[in-house]
């Protein structure tokens, strides 16, 4: 999606050549793939994908990534309403599609009750190179464009004990990148007490903001609507029925843990080590 050579889209036939290529790459991929004996994936939606490619379902194995969150469990899930803040922790690449983000804000707080607490959305995340650097800054100025520019806050490159102090002031973290394998910002997110709004695919759909015995943990959405929903719908929320989300959330995160990560993660390699030492 981000990496299409003009000159290659522009050309019927060279179109076609990459289509070849990626066809016999794939073939020899899932080929190389289906001798494996074991074959550890991160997430639910990872895992279909290789046990389609690569034909071994037994052999797949699903770990989720180690998350360590004990110093954001310890957070306080109490946040003040004079200001709530929604936080959104991401590199400024393009697929995270923080512009997305931003309109939805700008929506939601159109529809907001004029009365209500206006909030804040505070970006948080690091610049790989320049053309990142060029993207926080059309960020901004897309801010100003919608009249958010002080209502928004871009915090780049913070220390990890400033995130936390964020992470710790915000009702809600947000995220928005399609087709994320897995999606660890999100896990800390309900660690920190702060309700996920994430894209409604692969990861996070799939394997974190889940419903369990009829207890929301988050919101999923698709599009600018969907998220100024539910920026709305948290905004509009009672504080009661957001701590009862929130803790809900910092359970589920626990799931995640380095430990259940070493459990997993034994459990699926000893059967590859008991059978090689024979």
């Amino acid at each position: 999606m981000y990496n299409n050579d003009p000159l290659i889209a522009k050309s019927i036939w060279l179109s076609r050549c990459k289509v070849i290529y990626y066809t016999l790459f794939s073939w020899m991929y899932g080929f190389v793939g289906s001798c494996a004996h074991l074959a550890v994936v991160n997430s639910s939606w990872t895992q279909a994908h290789i046990v389609k490619l690569w034909g071994i379902p037994r052999r797949t194995k699903r770990i989720y990534p180690p998350c360590d969150t004990k110093g954001l469990q310890e957070l306080s899930l109490e946040r003040s309403v004079n200001m709530p803040t929604i936080i959104s922790v991401a590199q400024f690449r393009p697929e995270k599609a923080h512009t997305l983000q931003l309109e939805a804000f700008s929506v939601a707080i159109k529809k907001l009750d004029p009365g209500s607490p206006r909030p804040k959305l505070q970006f948080v995340g690091s610049c790989r190179n320049q053309e990142d650097e060029q993207r926080l800054q059309k960020l901004k100025e897309k801010a100003i464009e919608l009249n958010l520019e002080k209502d928004v806050e871009f915090c780049r490159n913070l220390l990890y004990r400033d995130l936390v102090r964020l992470l710790g002031g915000a009702i809600a973290g947000i995220h928005s990148m399609v087709d994320e394998h897995f999606g660890i910002s999100i896990v800390e997110y309900m660690a920190a007490g702060a309700v996920p709004i994430a894209h409604n695919s692969a990861g996070p759909k799939m394997d974190i903001v889940l419903e369990e015995q009829g207890q929301q943990m988050g919101f999923l959405a698709q599009n600018v609507e969907e998220y100024a929903d539910a920026i709305l719908q948290l905004l509009e929320m009672s504080d009661a029925k957001r701590l009862e989300m929130a803790d809900a959330a910092r359970r589920r995160s626990r799931r995640f843990s380095e430990e259940r990560f070493y459990d997993d993660f034994k459990a699926a390699i000893s059967p590859v080590l008991s059978h090689s030492s024979l």
